[in-house]
Protein backbone atom coordinates (compact mmCIF):
# COMPACT_ATOMS: atom_id res chain seq x y z
CA UNK A 1 0.00 0.00 0.00
CA UNK A 2 0.68 3.76 -0.82
CA UNK A 3 -1.74 6.09 0.73
CA UNK A 4 -1.36 9.85 -0.25
CA UNK A 5 -3.38 12.38 1.67
CA UNK A 6 -4.82 15.01 -0.23
CA UNK A 7 -6.23 18.04 2.18
CA UNK A 8 -8.92 21.10 0.94
CA UNK A 9 -8.89 23.94 3.19
CA UNK A 10 -12.48 25.00 2.27
CA UNK A 11 -13.77 28.51 3.02
CA UNK A 12 -16.35 26.90 5.20
CA UNK A 13 -15.23 22.73 5.58
CA UNK A 14 -11.53 21.42 5.95
CA UNK A 15 -11.74 18.38 3.29
CA UNK A 16 -9.23 15.06 3.34
CA UNK A 17 -8.98 12.77 0.89
CA UNK A 18 -6.94 9.33 1.12
CA UNK A 19 -5.89 7.39 -2.05
CA UNK A 20 -3.62 3.57 -2.19
CA UNK A 21 -1.77 4.67 -5.31
CA UNK A 22 -1.28 0.54 -5.30
CA UNK A 23 -4.60 -0.63 -5.89
CA UNK A 24 -5.80 3.14 -7.46
CA UNK A 25 -8.66 3.15 -4.76
CA UNK A 26 -10.26 5.85 -2.64
CA UNK A 27 -9.74 4.53 0.77
CA UNK A 28 -11.91 6.74 2.49
CA UNK A 29 -12.74 10.80 3.33
CA UNK A 30 -13.93 13.16 5.73
CA UNK A 31 -14.43 17.05 6.94
CA UNK A 32 -14.40 18.98 9.96
CA UNK A 33 -15.54 22.87 10.59
CA UNK A 34 -12.69 25.39 9.12
CA UNK A 35 -11.05 27.53 11.88
CA UNK A 36 -9.72 30.10 9.81
CA UNK A 37 -10.59 32.60 12.52
CA UNK A 38 -8.38 31.36 15.32
CA UNK A 39 -5.86 28.20 13.05
CA UNK A 40 -6.72 26.24 10.60
CA UNK A 41 -4.44 23.44 12.06
CA UNK A 42 -7.16 22.67 14.64
CA UNK A 43 -10.22 22.23 11.68
CA UNK A 44 -7.18 19.68 9.76
CA UNK A 45 -6.45 18.00 13.21
CA UNK A 46 -10.51 17.23 13.63
CA UNK A 47 -10.91 16.57 10.08
CA UNK A 48 -7.65 13.73 10.49
CA UNK A 49 -9.61 12.32 13.86
CA UNK A 50 -12.70 11.48 11.68
CA UNK A 51 -10.53 9.97 8.92
CA UNK A 52 -8.62 7.89 10.88
CA UNK A 53 -12.06 6.25 12.54
CA UNK A 54 -13.12 4.98 8.75
CA UNK A 55 -9.38 3.83 7.81
CA UNK A 56 -7.17 3.77 10.48
CA UNK A 57 -4.06 5.36 10.96
CA UNK A 58 -2.07 5.46 8.23
CA UNK A 59 1.53 6.74 7.42
CA UNK A 60 0.91 9.09 4.02
CA UNK A 61 3.80 9.02 1.86
CA UNK A 62 2.98 12.14 0.40
CA UNK A 63 0.50 15.27 1.25
CA UNK A 64 -0.95 17.47 -1.19
CA UNK A 65 -3.35 20.49 -0.47
CA UNK A 66 -5.77 23.30 -2.00
CA UNK A 67 -7.57 25.97 -0.13
CA UNK A 68 -10.11 28.62 -0.75
CA UNK A 69 -10.05 29.31 3.07
CA UNK A 70 -10.59 32.87 4.29
CA UNK A 71 -12.30 33.90 0.82
CA UNK A 72 -9.78 31.90 -1.70
CA UNK A 73 -7.42 34.18 -3.86
CA UNK A 74 -9.21 37.34 -5.00
CA UNK A 75 -8.37 39.08 -8.13
CA UNK A 76 -8.98 42.41 -9.66
CA UNK A 77 -7.40 42.69 -13.37
CA UNK A 78 -7.58 45.34 -16.15
CA UNK A 79 -7.19 45.38 -19.75
CA UNK A 80 -7.43 48.02 -22.75
CA UNK A 81 -10.71 46.94 -24.49
CA UNK A 82 -13.56 45.11 -22.85
CA UNK A 83 -14.24 42.37 -25.25
CA UNK A 84 -10.51 41.72 -25.61
CA UNK A 85 -7.36 42.38 -23.11
CA UNK A 86 -9.80 42.95 -20.48
CA UNK A 87 -11.72 39.80 -21.39
CA UNK A 88 -8.41 37.83 -21.54
CA UNK A 89 -7.21 38.93 -18.69
CA UNK A 90 -10.49 37.79 -16.79
CA UNK A 91 -10.10 34.41 -18.05
CA UNK A 92 -6.21 34.43 -16.99
CA UNK A 93 -7.19 35.34 -13.46
CA UNK A 94 -10.34 32.60 -13.60
CA UNK A 95 -8.20 29.73 -14.89
CA UNK A 96 -5.77 30.70 -12.46
CA UNK A 97 -8.04 29.77 -9.79
CA UNK A 98 -9.11 33.62 -8.95
CA UNK A 99 -11.91 35.00 -7.42
CA UNK A 100 -12.63 37.79 -9.41
CA UNK A 101 -13.65 40.75 -8.00
CA UNK A 102 -13.63 43.32 -10.52
CA UNK A 103 -12.48 43.86 -14.27
CA UNK A 104 -11.97 47.33 -15.26
CA UNK A 105 -11.42 48.50 -18.74
CA UNK A 106 -9.57 51.51 -20.11
CA UNK A 107 -7.99 54.26 -17.96
CA UNK A 108 -8.36 53.30 -14.09
CA UNK A 109 -9.84 57.26 -12.81
CA UNK A 110 -9.15 58.40 -9.11
CA UNK A 111 -12.45 56.94 -8.41
CA UNK A 112 -11.26 52.71 -9.70
CA UNK A 113 -8.05 53.37 -7.58
CA UNK A 114 -10.59 54.03 -4.63
CA UNK A 115 -12.30 50.80 -5.37
CA UNK A 116 -9.35 49.39 -5.25
CA UNK A 117 -7.78 50.06 -1.98
CA UNK A 118 -11.37 49.11 -0.19
CA UNK A 119 -11.92 45.86 -2.32
CA UNK A 120 -8.38 45.02 -1.12
CA UNK A 121 -7.39 42.29 -4.06
CA UNK A 122 -4.63 39.41 -3.04
CA UNK A 123 -3.08 40.20 -6.60
CA UNK A 124 -3.66 42.61 -9.41
CA UNK A 125 -3.53 42.04 -12.67
CA UNK A 126 -2.30 44.59 -14.81
CA UNK A 127 -2.58 43.82 -18.93
CA UNK A 128 -3.58 45.89 -21.93
CA UNK A 129 -2.77 46.41 -25.42
CA UNK A 130 -1.17 43.74 -27.55
CA UNK A 131 2.59 44.00 -28.37
CA UNK A 132 3.54 47.11 -29.88
CA UNK A 133 0.37 48.31 -29.72
CA UNK A 134 -1.29 50.82 -27.61
CA UNK A 135 1.24 51.66 -24.62
CA UNK A 136 -0.23 54.99 -23.00
CA UNK A 137 -3.49 52.86 -21.31
CA UNK A 138 -1.29 50.41 -19.54
CA UNK A 139 1.31 52.67 -18.62
CA UNK A 140 -1.47 55.14 -17.20
CA UNK A 141 -2.39 52.25 -15.49
CA UNK A 142 0.52 51.27 -13.65
CA UNK A 143 0.62 55.16 -12.32
CA UNK A 144 -3.01 54.54 -10.98
CA UNK A 145 -1.74 51.68 -9.32
CA UNK A 146 1.67 52.83 -7.64
CA UNK A 147 -0.53 55.59 -5.99
CA UNK A 148 -2.83 52.43 -3.95
CA UNK A 149 -2.38 52.40 -0.40
CA UNK A 150 -3.70 48.91 -0.05
CA UNK A 151 -0.90 46.42 -0.53
CA UNK A 152 -1.09 44.14 -3.36
CA UNK A 153 1.58 42.62 -5.93
CA UNK A 154 1.10 43.13 -9.87
CA UNK A 155 1.18 40.45 -12.08
CA UNK A 156 2.43 42.57 -15.56
CA UNK A 157 1.39 40.77 -18.74
CA UNK A 158 0.65 43.37 -21.71
CA UNK A 159 2.26 45.13 -24.45
CA UNK A 160 5.92 44.10 -23.90
CA UNK A 161 6.94 47.36 -25.27
CA UNK A 162 5.34 48.90 -22.09
CA UNK A 163 6.65 46.54 -19.60
CA UNK A 164 9.78 48.26 -18.30
CA UNK A 165 8.31 51.51 -17.92
CA UNK A 166 5.10 49.95 -16.00
CA UNK A 167 7.66 47.79 -14.08
CA UNK A 168 10.06 50.83 -13.14
CA UNK A 169 6.64 53.10 -11.99
CA UNK A 170 5.57 50.59 -10.20
CA UNK A 171 8.60 49.30 -8.00
CA UNK A 172 9.86 53.05 -7.51
CA UNK A 173 6.52 52.81 -5.84
CA UNK A 174 7.75 50.22 -3.65
CA UNK A 175 4.67 47.78 -5.49
CA UNK A 176 6.04 44.03 -6.11
CA UNK A 177 5.98 43.15 -9.80
CA UNK A 178 6.05 40.47 -11.38
CA UNK A 179 6.42 40.60 -15.69
CA UNK A 180 5.25 37.68 -17.93
CA UNK A 181 4.25 37.21 -21.23
CA UNK A 182 1.33 39.15 -22.90
CA UNK A 183 -2.21 37.53 -22.23
CA UNK A 184 -2.72 39.09 -25.73
CA UNK A 185 0.43 39.30 -27.72
CA UNK A 186 -1.62 39.45 -31.50
CA UNK A 187 -4.93 40.65 -31.62
CA UNK A 188 -7.29 37.88 -30.98
CA UNK A 189 -4.49 35.58 -29.55
CA UNK A 190 -5.10 34.08 -26.01
CA UNK A 191 -1.91 33.33 -24.10
CA UNK A 192 -2.51 32.96 -20.66
CA UNK A 193 -0.90 30.11 -19.14
CA UNK A 194 2.03 32.08 -18.66
CA UNK A 195 0.22 34.95 -16.19
CA UNK A 196 -1.46 31.75 -14.79
CA UNK A 197 1.61 30.13 -13.64
CA UNK A 198 2.50 33.53 -12.04
CA UNK A 199 -0.46 33.81 -10.36
CA UNK A 200 -0.05 30.53 -8.45
CA UNK A 201 3.37 30.94 -7.76
CA UNK A 202 2.14 33.90 -6.19
CA UNK A 203 -0.34 32.37 -4.28
CA UNK A 204 2.09 29.90 -2.95
CA UNK A 205 4.76 32.68 -2.23
CA UNK A 206 2.68 35.22 -0.36
CA UNK A 207 -1.01 34.06 -0.07
CA UNK A 208 -0.62 31.08 2.07
CA UNK A 209 0.94 33.07 4.70
CA UNK A 210 -1.90 35.98 4.43
CA UNK A 211 -4.19 33.01 4.96
CA UNK A 212 -2.93 31.60 8.27
CA UNK A 213 -1.74 28.54 6.33
CA UNK A 214 1.88 28.64 7.03
CA UNK A 215 1.75 25.98 9.73
CA UNK A 216 -0.27 24.03 8.43
CA UNK A 217 1.74 24.39 4.79
CA UNK A 218 4.69 22.58 6.71
CA UNK A 219 2.70 19.24 6.67
CA UNK A 220 2.48 19.38 2.58
CA UNK A 221 4.80 17.71 0.48
CA UNK A 222 4.91 20.16 -2.21
CA UNK A 223 1.69 20.58 -4.04
CA UNK A 224 -0.62 23.61 -3.26
CA UNK A 225 -2.96 25.45 -4.89
CA UNK A 226 -5.82 27.54 -5.49
CA UNK A 227 -9.25 24.84 -4.97
CA UNK A 228 -11.19 25.87 -8.23
CA UNK A 229 -7.60 25.80 -10.09
CA UNK A 230 -7.46 21.81 -8.53
CA UNK A 231 -10.96 21.27 -9.75
CA UNK A 232 -10.68 22.77 -13.05
CA UNK A 233 -7.22 20.42 -13.67
CA UNK A 234 -9.70 17.34 -11.93
CA UNK A 235 -12.00 18.17 -14.64
CA UNK A 236 -9.38 18.82 -17.73
CA UNK A 237 -8.40 15.20 -16.65
CA UNK A 238 -11.66 13.70 -16.69
CA UNK A 239 -12.47 14.96 -20.20
CA UNK A 240 -9.46 14.66 -22.01
CA UNK A 241 -7.93 11.83 -20.50
CA UNK A 242 -4.71 10.53 -20.42
CA UNK A 243 -2.07 8.78 -23.14
CA UNK A 244 -3.36 5.14 -21.81
CA UNK A 245 -6.55 6.09 -20.25
CA UNK A 246 -9.79 7.44 -21.47
CA UNK A 247 -11.98 10.64 -20.65
CA UNK A 248 -15.19 10.81 -20.75
CA UNK A 249 -14.93 13.60 -23.72
CA UNK A 250 -16.83 17.02 -23.66
CA UNK A 251 -18.55 18.36 -20.26
CA UNK A 252 -20.11 20.65 -17.85
CA UNK A 253 -19.34 20.70 -14.01
CA UNK A 254 -20.99 23.13 -11.98
CA UNK A 255 -19.66 23.41 -7.89
CA UNK A 256 -22.37 25.38 -5.38
CA UNK A 257 -20.23 26.60 -2.97
CA UNK A 258 -21.63 28.32 0.51
CA UNK A 259 -20.30 31.68 -1.16
CA UNK A 260 -19.83 31.06 -5.18
CA UNK A 261 -21.08 28.78 -7.63
CA UNK A 262 -17.85 27.92 -10.23
CA UNK A 263 -18.98 26.87 -13.81
CA UNK A 264 -16.21 24.42 -15.46
CA UNK A 265 -16.71 23.41 -19.28
CA UNK A 266 -14.14 21.29 -20.89
CA UNK A 267 -15.17 21.61 -25.04
CA UNK A 268 -14.26 24.15 -27.52
CA UNK A 269 -18.13 25.19 -27.92
CA UNK A 270 -17.35 25.95 -31.48
CA UNK A 271 -20.80 26.77 -33.70
CA UNK A 272 -22.75 24.01 -34.50
CA UNK A 273 -25.19 25.67 -36.77
CA UNK A 274 -23.92 26.42 -40.15
CA UNK A 275 -23.64 29.93 -41.43
CA UNK A 276 -23.02 31.06 -37.65
CA UNK A 277 -20.20 33.82 -37.64
CA UNK A 278 -17.93 33.98 -33.79
CA UNK A 279 -18.12 37.13 -31.82
CA UNK A 280 -14.94 37.98 -29.31
CA UNK A 281 -12.21 35.71 -28.44
CA UNK A 282 -11.68 32.41 -29.09
CA UNK A 283 -13.21 30.19 -26.64
CA UNK A 284 -10.61 28.04 -24.28
CA UNK A 285 -11.12 24.69 -24.07
CA UNK A 286 -10.97 24.34 -20.36
CA UNK A 287 -13.33 27.16 -18.71
CA UNK A 288 -14.23 28.44 -15.57
CA UNK A 289 -16.48 31.29 -14.45
CA UNK A 290 -16.96 32.10 -10.86
CA UNK A 291 -20.24 33.65 -9.65
CA UNK A 292 -19.43 35.51 -6.84
CA UNK A 293 -22.69 36.80 -6.03
CA UNK A 294 -24.37 33.44 -6.24
CA UNK A 295 -24.28 30.30 -3.50
CA UNK A 296 -25.98 28.32 -1.03
CA UNK A 297 -25.17 30.67 2.23
CA UNK A 298 -23.03 33.70 1.94
CA UNK A 299 -24.33 34.59 -1.17
CA UNK A 300 -28.02 33.19 -0.58
CA UNK A 301 -29.24 36.80 -1.23
CA UNK A 302 -27.97 36.53 -4.47
CA UNK A 303 -29.51 33.98 -6.00
CA UNK A 304 -32.98 35.63 -4.73
CA UNK A 305 -32.15 38.97 -6.61
CA UNK A 306 -31.28 37.17 -9.62
CA UNK A 307 -34.40 35.29 -9.83
CA UNK A 308 -36.97 36.97 -6.97
CA UNK A 309 -38.41 35.55 -4.36
CA UNK A 310 -41.42 34.51 -5.99
CA UNK A 311 -39.48 32.08 -7.75
CA UNK A 312 -37.78 30.44 -4.95
CA UNK A 313 -41.45 30.21 -3.04
CA UNK A 314 -42.71 28.69 -6.39
CA UNK A 315 -40.02 26.22 -6.53
CA UNK A 316 -39.80 25.46 -2.68
CA UNK A 317 -43.94 24.80 -2.16
CA UNK A 318 -43.10 27.63 0.74
CA UNK A 319 -44.98 31.14 0.87
CA UNK A 320 -43.03 34.06 -0.02
CA UNK A 321 -43.16 36.03 3.63
CA UNK A 322 -41.48 32.35 4.81
CA UNK A 323 -38.94 32.23 2.18
CA UNK A 324 -37.99 35.54 3.12
CA UNK A 325 -37.76 34.89 6.57
CA UNK A 326 -35.95 31.38 6.05
CA UNK A 327 -33.63 33.01 3.45
CA UNK A 328 -32.55 35.75 6.20
CA UNK A 329 -32.32 33.09 8.57
CA UNK A 330 -29.42 31.14 6.49
CA UNK A 331 -27.71 34.38 5.38
CA UNK A 332 -27.19 35.46 9.10
CA UNK A 333 -26.13 32.02 10.13
CA UNK A 334 -23.94 30.52 7.83
CA UNK A 335 -23.03 27.82 9.14
CA UNK A 336 -26.86 26.25 9.61
CA UNK A 337 -27.96 23.22 7.90
CA UNK A 338 -31.02 22.25 6.09
CA UNK A 339 -32.66 20.31 9.45
CA UNK A 340 -35.87 20.79 8.85
CA UNK A 341 -38.21 19.96 5.91
CA UNK A 342 -38.59 23.39 4.87
CA UNK A 343 -35.42 24.25 4.99
CA UNK A 344 -34.18 21.24 2.44
CA UNK A 345 -37.19 22.49 0.29
CA UNK A 346 -35.76 25.78 -0.04
CA UNK A 347 -31.95 24.44 0.09
CA UNK A 348 -33.20 22.59 -3.37
CA UNK A 349 -34.91 25.90 -4.62
CA UNK A 350 -31.45 27.17 -3.62
CA UNK A 351 -29.09 25.20 -5.63
CA UNK A 352 -31.62 24.40 -8.80
CA UNK A 353 -31.78 28.26 -9.13
CA UNK A 354 -27.95 28.76 -8.36
CA UNK A 355 -27.02 26.14 -11.05
CA UNK A 356 -29.53 27.87 -13.39
CA UNK A 357 -28.07 31.52 -13.14
CA UNK A 358 -24.29 29.82 -12.83
CA UNK A 359 -25.04 27.59 -16.38
CA UNK A 360 -26.95 30.56 -18.05
CA UNK A 361 -24.04 33.53 -17.82
CA UNK A 362 -21.34 30.85 -18.34
CA UNK A 363 -23.17 29.75 -21.76
CA UNK A 364 -22.66 31.36 -25.21
CA UNK A 365 -25.67 33.04 -26.89
CA UNK A 366 -26.61 32.88 -30.44
CA UNK A 367 -28.76 35.56 -32.61
CA UNK A 368 -29.64 35.83 -35.89
CA UNK A 369 -28.91 38.58 -37.88
CA UNK A 370 -29.35 39.60 -41.48
CA UNK A 371 -27.01 40.50 -44.01
CA UNK A 372 -26.83 41.55 -47.40
CA UNK A 373 -26.93 38.09 -48.44
CA UNK A 374 -29.54 36.79 -46.10
CA UNK A 375 -29.67 35.21 -42.78
CA UNK A 376 -26.79 34.35 -40.54
CA UNK A 377 -26.20 33.64 -36.86
CA UNK A 378 -24.02 35.58 -34.63
CA UNK A 379 -22.17 33.21 -31.65
CA UNK A 380 -20.68 34.80 -28.27
CA UNK A 381 -19.02 32.57 -25.98
CA UNK A 382 -19.14 28.35 -26.06
CA UNK A 383 -21.82 26.01 -27.57
CA UNK A 384 -22.40 24.02 -25.14
CA UNK A 385 -25.82 22.33 -26.75
CA UNK A 386 -23.79 19.13 -27.56
CA UNK A 387 -22.31 18.21 -24.25
CA UNK A 388 -24.07 15.48 -22.93
CA UNK A 389 -22.22 15.10 -19.02
CA UNK A 390 -23.07 17.42 -16.11
CA UNK A 391 -20.83 16.90 -13.25
CA UNK A 392 -22.42 17.82 -9.69
CA UNK A 393 -20.35 18.82 -6.38
CA UNK A 394 -21.42 20.73 -3.73
CA UNK A 395 -22.59 19.48 -0.48
CA UNK A 396 -26.04 21.19 -1.89
CA UNK A 397 -26.09 18.23 -4.28
CA UNK A 398 -24.06 15.78 -3.21
CA UNK A 399 -26.38 14.68 -0.20
CA UNK A 400 -29.78 14.10 -2.01
CA UNK A 401 -31.82 11.19 -3.45
CA UNK A 402 -31.44 10.64 -7.15
CA UNK A 403 -34.80 12.37 -8.16
CA UNK A 404 -34.36 15.32 -6.14
CA UNK A 405 -30.79 15.37 -7.81
CA UNK A 406 -31.95 15.07 -11.30
CA UNK A 407 -34.87 17.58 -10.61
CA UNK A 408 -31.96 20.10 -9.50
CA UNK A 409 -30.05 19.18 -12.29
CA UNK A 410 -32.24 19.31 -14.64
CA UNK A 411 -32.19 23.96 -14.25
CA UNK A 412 -28.81 23.66 -16.18
CA UNK A 413 -31.17 22.14 -19.61
CA UNK A 414 -31.86 24.29 -22.29
CA UNK A 415 -34.87 26.15 -21.67
CA UNK A 416 -37.38 27.10 -23.84
CA UNK A 417 -38.21 30.54 -22.31
CA UNK A 418 -34.73 31.82 -23.03
CA UNK A 419 -33.80 30.65 -26.83
CA UNK A 420 -30.63 32.42 -27.31
CA UNK A 421 -28.59 30.66 -24.76
CA UNK A 422 -26.18 27.74 -25.99
CA UNK A 423 -26.51 25.38 -22.81
CA UNK A 424 -26.65 21.51 -22.63
CA UNK A 425 -30.00 20.19 -24.55
CA UNK A 426 -29.68 16.78 -22.07
CA UNK A 427 -27.27 14.93 -20.70
CA UNK A 428 -26.34 12.28 -18.17
CA UNK A 429 -25.90 13.25 -14.53
CA UNK A 430 -22.87 12.02 -12.81
CA UNK A 431 -22.62 13.39 -8.68
CA UNK A 432 -19.45 13.79 -7.02
CA UNK A 433 -20.98 12.03 -3.81
CA UNK A 434 -17.84 11.30 -2.04
CA UNK A 435 -16.68 15.16 -2.45
CA UNK A 436 -13.20 14.13 -4.22
CA UNK A 437 -12.66 16.44 -7.18
CA UNK A 438 -10.21 18.93 -5.70
CA UNK A 439 -8.44 15.78 -4.12
CA UNK A 440 -8.42 14.11 -7.73
CA UNK A 441 -7.21 17.72 -9.23
CA UNK A 442 -4.30 17.35 -6.98
CA UNK A 443 -3.28 14.02 -7.40
CA UNK A 444 -3.25 14.36 -11.40
CA UNK A 445 -0.48 16.52 -10.76
CA UNK A 446 1.34 13.46 -9.51
CA UNK A 447 -0.34 10.67 -10.96
CA UNK A 448 -3.02 11.75 -13.36
CA UNK A 449 -4.17 7.76 -14.67
CA UNK A 450 -4.24 7.25 -11.06
CA UNK A 451 -6.72 10.14 -10.47
CA UNK A 452 -8.18 9.36 -13.83
CA UNK A 453 -9.40 6.04 -12.43
CA UNK A 454 -10.66 6.70 -8.99
CA UNK A 455 -13.20 9.95 -10.57
CA UNK A 456 -14.86 7.20 -13.35
CA UNK A 457 -14.88 4.61 -10.44
CA UNK A 458 -16.24 7.15 -7.71
CA UNK A 459 -18.79 9.41 -10.02
CA UNK A 460 -21.79 8.38 -9.12
CA UNK A 461 -24.73 8.15 -12.83
CA UNK A 462 -27.83 9.62 -11.66
CA UNK A 463 -29.48 8.98 -14.72
CA UNK A 464 -30.48 11.37 -17.46
CA UNK A 465 -32.06 14.91 -16.83
CA UNK A 466 -34.28 16.08 -19.89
Amino acid sequence: MKPILMIDFGSTNTKVTAVDLDSETLLGTAAAYTTVQTDVGEGLQEAMEKLEEKIGKLDFAERYACSSAAGGLKMISSGLVPELTAEAARQAALGAGAKVMKVYSYELTEDDAEEIEALKPDIFLLTGGTDGGNKDNIIQNARVLAECKANFPVVLAGNRTAARTCEKILTEAGRQVIRCENVMPKFNELNIGPAQAKIREIFLDRIIKAKGLSQASQLISGIMMPTPAAVLAAMELLSRGTKTENGLGELVAVDVGGATTDIYSMTDGAPDRAGTILKGLPEPYAKRTVEGDIGMRYSAAGIAEAVGIPMLSQLSGLTEDRTSALLAEITTHTDSLPDTDEKKRLDQALASMAIKVGITRHAGTVEKVYTPVGEAYVQSGKDLSRVDKIILTGGSLIHNAPDTARAIASHALYDMAEPASLKPRNAEILIDTQYILSAMGLLSQYAPDTALKIMKKELTSYGTAK
